[in-house]
């Protein structure tokens, strides 16, 4: 049942580049929380605003509920993934090694979501 309802969103190169050039981002920047924030905080800043608009992309696509959920825990500043990663390193101005390895890896996992949500879906030129 689930793959005839995906079968029938329309895939979108863009938002499959976008997500895996943010998820090489994001992991790259993260590999300097060991660092004091404030020596990124402008890189931090840029990928936030990147990560905004790949939410925003999402949630205008039709039929892209799931897509635009996961984006959306994904970023959430509150939460347990990549904005919440941020928002601790801001507060806490530098974490541990262990942490952000850990962190690296359910960040890339929920990229890997977003990402195969993306691939799953259609590609109308290949359906002539």
């Amino acid at each position: 049942i689930l793959w005839s309802c995906s079968s029938s969103l329309v895939f979108s190169p863009e938002a499959y580049k976008q997500a895996v050039d943010l998820k090489v981002e994001s992991l790259n920047l993260m590999s300097f929380a060991t660092e004091p924030f404030v020596e990124h905080e402008d890189e931090v800043s840029f990928l936030k605003t990147e990560l905004d608009k790949a939410y925003e992309f999402a949630l205008g696509r039709p039929s892209n509920e799931i897509s635009t959920e996961q984006w959306k825990i994904l970023i959430d500043k509150d939460g347990n993934l990549l904005g919440g990663f941020l928002n601790r390193w801001e507060t806490e101005g530098m974490l541990g090694e262990m942490f952000v390895t850990e962190m690296q890896s359910l960040v890339g996992d929920a990229f890997d979501t977003i990402i195969g949500l993306e691939s799953g879906k259609i590609d109308p030129s290949e359906s002539k």
